[in-house]
């Protein structure tokens, strides 16, 4: 009859850790929403900064960017994709096809805005990087940048 008293303890346990793990996955859940609505709402077009100017489309007619393939399941190192009108990438009915199961089916943006060619996450579950930095918003792209979704690479040519 011992037993009894054990088995509500138990019980009891059970509930509380269930109810911490509720209350844990509520909050991790807010506070990715509250990040995507912060970044998308609050965060204004970046101007270019660094070294670099941002790759422009001004007068310069021959000026081509472009996005070359260095790793990406289902495309051949080297490829070359012409994304001076704008391209999406991702697993759906995008431009640039992303064999990746760590694409979303529309990840992520290429285009133009102003005299700048610039990349944006549409909201993907994993994140797009820039140069090994996850992506916050919309950012300039610059020669040689490197764009990460997932297990595909692309190197960013303007």
């Amino acid at each position: 009859m011992a037993l009894e008293p054990v088995s509500v303890a138990l019980k009891f346990g059970f509930l509380a850790v269930l109810f911490l793990f509720l209350l844990w996955v509520a909050r991790s859940a807010l506070k990715d929403l509250r990040r995507q609505t912060d970044g998308r709402a609050a965060t204004p077009m970046p101007e270019a900064t660094g070294l670099h100017a941002a790759t422009g489309f001004g007068g310069d007619g021959d000026r081509h960017a472009l996005l070359v393939v260095d790793r990406a399941p289902g495309h051949e190192p080297g490829s070359r994709y012409d994304v001076s009108s704008g391209a999406t990438l991702g697993r759906g009915d995008v431009e640039i096809v992303l064999e990746d199961a760590f694409a979303s089916s529309q990840h992520a943006r290429i285009e133009r805005q102003g005299g700048a060619v610039v990349l944006e996450d549409l909201g993907s579950t994993n994140g797009t990087y820039l140069n090994d930095e996850l992506l916050r918003g919309p950012q300039p792209l610059h020669a040689g940048d490197r764009i990460r979704i997932g297990d595909s690479q692309f190197e960013f040519q303007g």
